[in-house]
């Protein structure tokens, strides 16, 4: 081969080099950033369920969309930072759960779609317009948190019968906590119960609320919120040394040692949140998509921890809890 020809044949290829690299690339993987609000370990599940359900409708973890995960563990001040960087990183959607989180990304864009897998009254809250038509940048599923207070109290009470006084710890910095507070003492006045509220707004402030409880209390009701969960070892623990029962809103948090607690089916929900996040990826609007509400709910009771407080639970209850702990 002529010289001249050589470098005629090797420029050609040299030109084409760029071309073949570009078409090797992969195309721009999707991305997901999902803004824990609780602990890694204690969303494991609902995580596993939702990365789960993404893939059976498509999105493959590594394959075609990438998921950045951030956890808050309960402190707000973790929720605009995370909400901040998802921001920058203009991911594709957020998903969260928790009335706070919702609220604070909504503060933080109005552009990317959110996704709640789980929210306090969002219309009382003002993350949607209403439960048909959201509007805005955010849908999801709300919990009715507020709804199921008085059903807790009188499960409460069929362990208890005697039961007349009753400690509820609130996360005061929460939107849901005025509204969970008024339920909770509306449905205690039907059953004849006074309340004490345990203020509480960060993790430091959990033991304190403890001392404060001046005695009477019979059982101790825990607002299921991201705070409450991400430290439900220390609650359920101090409420052990303090004998006193409790009621949760959330199945880990009785597996954490809690007595009972009577919740929607997370795991459901978080599975739904990934449908809700297909939608959106195939171009549907956030706006329009309705609100959904839960429906099933369980009841779990630990009998190690009904015996440790030597509490006798009623065997019709037992026949209708979806999980016993023994």
């Amino acid at each position: 081969m002529k010289r001249r020809e050589f470098i005629t044949l090797l420029g050609g290829a040299v030109a084409s080099w760029p071309f073949a690299a570009r078409a090797q690339q992969p195309a721009k993987l999707t991305v997901i950033g999902l803004l824990g609000s609780n602990t890694a370990a204690t969303q494991n599940k609902w995580t596993a369920a939702f990365v789960q359900r993404l893939s059976e409708r498509g999105w493959v973890e590594g394959r075609n969309v990438n998921i950045e995960y951030r956890w808050a563990e309960g402190r707000k001040e973790r929720y605009a930072e995370i909400a901040a960087e998802f921001a920058r990183l203009k991911v594709d959607v957020i998903v969260t759960s928790g009335t706070l989180p919702v609220i604070v990304a909504k503060q933080t864009t109005s552009v990317i779609p959110i996704v709640f897998a789980t929210a306090g009254d969002p219309v009382g809250n003002r993350l949607v317009a209403s439960l048909a038509r959201p509007g805005g940048n955010a849908t999801g599923l709300s919990i009715q948190s507020v709804d199921l207070a008085g059903k807790r109290l009188e499960l409460l009470r069929e362990v208890l019968p005697g039961l007349r006084r009753l400690a509820f710890m609130a996360n005061v910095g929460t939107p849901i906590a005025v509204m969970e507070i008024g339920e909770v003492k509306a449905a205690a006045r039907t059953l004849g119960l006074e309340v004490d509220v345990l203020e509480i707004r960060r993790a430091e402030d959990i033991a304190s609320a403890f001392e404060a409880l001046k005695g009477g209390a019979g059982a101790l009701y825990v607002q299921p919120e991201p705070l409450t969960t991400s430290n439900r070892m220390q609650i359920n623990n101090l409420a052990l040394a303090a004998r006193l029962p409790t009621m949760h809103g959330n199945p880990e948090n009785v597996e954490a040692g809690g007595l009972m607690a009577y919740a929607p089916h997370y795991l459901d929900m978080w599975q739904r949140a990934a449908d809700y996040v297909d939608k959106i990826l195939r171009r549907a609007k956030p706006g329009e998509i309705p609100v959904e509400q839960p429906t099933r709910f369980e009841l779990v009771i630990n009998m190690k921890t009904a015996k440790a407080l030597g509490l006798d639970v009623p065997a019709t209850l037992l026949a209708r809890a979806d999980e016993v702990i023994e």
